[in-house]
């Protein structure tokens, strides 16, 4: 049977600063495509909260479809949990962003004072180079490159 999902649209990330987390992104070299702000009968509906009062900015990577959303709840605000960072914390863990060149990658973090969790490591089954770093508010990135599947 066919799927009736297509692709991924989106993926969302509530934050507390919305300013610092735009600015690693797009330190990153994400783009802005859309920032507003969100409020109104229509957003309470949607999220099931009453009286919500959100910034919102929508980013892609160059070339890319799928769009990484970040919300600031001014009201209700952000619930926080423990361990945010941690890879071992139910829920949504990190982003994970495939690179051509992953050593190019992790220097390019390191200038910018984003240093990783870990040495770059190797998953074979996948022939999958990938590290871990963590930015602001503790969200967790995952840097991927992938060997030739036919090598």
């Amino acid at each position: 049977m066919p799927s009736i999902l297509q692709s991924i649209d989106h993926i969302n990330i509530v934050v507390k600063n919305l300013e610092a987390v735009k600015r690693f992104f797009i330190a990153l070299g994400f783009e802005i495509k859309d920032q507003s702000r969100l409020h109104g009968k229509w957003i309470s509906d949607t999220v099931g909260l009453e009286n919500v009062d959100a910034e919102y900015a929508k980013f892609t990577l160059p070339g890319d479809s799928t769009s990484l959303e970040l919300i600031q709840f001014k009201n209700p605000p952000a619930t926080s949990i423990p361990h945010p960072g941690r890879a071992n914390t139910q829920g949504l863990r990190h982003l994970a962003l495939q690179v051509a060149d992953i050593e190019r990658a992790v220097t390019f973090l390191k200038e910018k004072g984003i240093e990783p969790v870990s040495a770059i490591q190797e998953y074979a089954p996948a022939r999958k180079k990938l590290v871990y770093f963590k930015g602001p508010e503790d969200i967790l990135l995952e840097l991927a490159q992938y060997g030739d599947p036919e090598a």
